[in-house]
């Protein structure tokens, strides 16, 4: 997908409405390290999923276009890497990368962090750490979720 339309996308996403908090679990993160041996494919478990991110909100939001969710989510995780640099007191740009974390993050379902990036914007630098915690488990969220969708990906027959 050409970058441009990517950046759009996760742009549109970032300013979707979506209700107050509280921000309900993913799905399957109440099954946390259960099995659920007999239940349909894509009803495995997450093991790994603390909730952090609402994986149901974004499914339905891209309706369930795989393609549009990986790429989503990778413009994400890449900027992320870049957000994660301005968290910091001492950077004069930190409360426009919270801003921004924000939005991108209830645009994917990351509801706990954009939260958390509320909570900062309103608190000044001492709310940082709340918000590079949050970022952190959205982030091991979105990794657990793709290695699930990978596994996934590779137990689907083919044609």
């Amino acid at each position: 997908m050409d970058p441009l339309i990517k950046s759009q996308l996760l742009y549109q996403l970032s300013y979707t409405p979506v209700a107050a908090g509280p921000w309900p679990l993913s799905e399957g993160a109440e099954h946390t390290r259960k099995s659920r041996v007999g239940k349909r494919r894509d009803e495995v478990a997450r093991r790994d999923l603390t909730g952090a991110v609402n994986f149901k909100y974004l499914e339905d939001y891209t309706a369930g276009d795989a393609v549009v969710i990986e790429e989503v989510l990778a413009i994400f995780r890449e900027q992320a890497q870049l957000w994660s640099a301005l968290l910091s007191p001492d950077n004069e740009g930190w409360r426009d990368a919270v801003h921004t974390i924000k939005g991108a993050a209830r645009g994917v379902g990351a509801f706990q962090l954009g939260d958390a990036c509320e909570a900062a914007e309103r608190a000044g630098p001492e709310g940082l750490p709340a918000v590079q915690d949050a970022l952190d488990r959205a982030l091991a969220d979105v990794a657990a979720y793709a290695h699930e969708r990978a596994l996934q990906s590779l137990k689907t027959p083919k044609g």
